[in-house]
């Protein structure tokens, strides 16, 4: 029965699109909302007036990933995701539906026993018993290393996973470093008892679409009220972004390797180009005319001298050992960079109210790239300042990028709660 229910979620969800795509006036979304309702009841919770209580747009997405992803399996499926294009094993790496295909990140969590290293340390100072016992228990318990799948990244504004972190949070890298770190409280085997472990965590596999959730509403414990309920706040502080997100720094080691070969290739390139520039400064055309006369002299033997040459730079050149993939539908050159195109905001101060918005990158700015002279900039920055579209409801206005990286919180405007991107090529 939960079967038929998130199918017919699926069918409303795919016929809205299609009803949007035909029409240019504002629509009414009638049967999704009857069928999220019957498949998530509690997104059919009402006030004490009977009125619909708002629901958390977080829990809505992750609810519509979740009935997706249990309907939408096999490789014809996935197949069918990425346009025909086979996705073997390895660049799947453990997903089997298109959910987990496109947008889950294969996790390596590390999980290491603090209080081991810390009797390590004393044996440093000299205890030779302590540095014996340390020694025993570290081959008898290494650090545990597990796998997840995860269908989103959290920016963590304050706490830490753990909520004991102190780190003042101000950029999305810093917020997402601190959710992939934490204590936890397990059974050490080497020690018998309880003790305070150190968990990392690491991308072992990209998706080509990456979301990322801000931390924005927590859960505040109030043991001085009447019913100890609780109360659900908001966090309103700054967290800043740009146009690009680079998800190197969160790889293992195993993908870091792979990204680096098409990273170093882009910077020795960037570097060879800025080079030429800078040499070709006030002798352009000087330069035109000479390559003109050079070519109008080349002779055939010096045609077949000069093919001679690049194949014997070709034969000294260092061999590059061929990389595996980092993740299904991803290009061969992929450097780990991830372009923001969507963004959902919250605006107001309670976490159960508020008004949440959508704002979208319009397709004409990826048409212009191929012409870098022509794009706007930001100010004195490199950021381009690509159209977007904002969604209010029925209302839709035109906007820029920078009025996107406008929407990092610290006041009552709208602040970005969901941020998606998309594999830069």
């Amino acid at each position: 029965q939960q079967t038929q229910v998130h199918g017919l979620l699926l069918k409303s969800l795919l016929s809205t699109f299609d009803t949007l795509d035909r029409s240019p006036a504002a629509i009414s979304p009638n049967n999704l909302v009857m069928s999220t309702k019957m498949a998530f009841p509690q997104m059919a919770q009402t006030g004490p007036q009977g009125q619909p209580m708002q629901q958390d747009a977080e829990e809505f997405y992750s609810s519509i990933m979740g009935a997706a992803a249990n309907e939408l399996r096999g490789d014809n499926v996935i197949r069918a995701a990425f346009h025909g294009e086979k996705c073997g094993p390895e660049e799947l790496n453990g997903a089997t539906n298109v959910i987990d295909a496109v947008f889950g990140l294969k996790m390596e969590e590390t999980l290491t026993c603090d209080e081991l290293s810390t009797a390590a340390t004393a044996g440093d100072d000299g205890d030779k018993d302590a540095m014996d016992t340390t020694d025993s228990n570290a081959l008898v318990e290494p650090p545990v290393t597990t796998y997840d799948l995860h269908r989103k990244l959290v920016c963590n504004i304050q706490g830490g996973s753990d909520a004991s972190s102190q780190v003042n949070i101000t950029h999305i890298a810093e917020g997402i470093q601190l959710s992939l770190t934490g204590k936890l409280e397990k059974y050490s085997d080497a020690l018998g008892r309880n003790a305070q472990w150190t968990r990392s965590q690491k991308i072992a596999r990209l998706p080509p679409y990456m979301v990322v959730q801000f931390g924005r509403f927590y859960w505040k414990a109030t043991p001085d009220s009447q019913d100890h309920a609780g109360v659900k706040c908001k966090v309103m502080k700054p967290v800043g972004f740009q146009g690009v997100l680079d998800a190197y720094e969160f790889c293992s080691d195993k993908v870091k390797k792979v990204l680096k070969v098409s990273r170093d290739k882009a910077a020795a390139e960037e570097e060879d180009r800025v080079a030429k520039k800078l040499r070709g400064e006030g002798d352009a055309d000087d330069k035109k005319e000479e390559a003109a006369a050079m070519e109008a002299e080349m002779t055939g033997d010096e045609e077949e001298d000069a093919a001679l040459q690049a194949a014997l730079a070709m034969s000294i050149a260092p061999e590059i050992e061929p990389q595996g993939p980092v993740g299904p539908g991803l290009p061969a050159d992929f450097q780990g960079l991830y372009e923001l195109f969507a963004v959902v905001t919250h605006k107001g101060r309670d976490a159960d109210g508020g008004h949440y918005m959508g704002w979208v990158k319009a397709d004409n700015s990826d048409s212009r790239k191929a012409d870098d002279k022509k794009r706007e900039k930001i100010g004195d920055t490199d950021e381009d300042n690509d159209d977007w579209f904002v969604f209010d409801d029925d209302e839709v206005s035109p906007c820029k990028t920078e009025d996107i990286l406008k929407l990092k919180g610290g006041g009552d405007w709208h602040m970005s709660y969901l941020n998606f991107y998309r594999a830069k090529k």
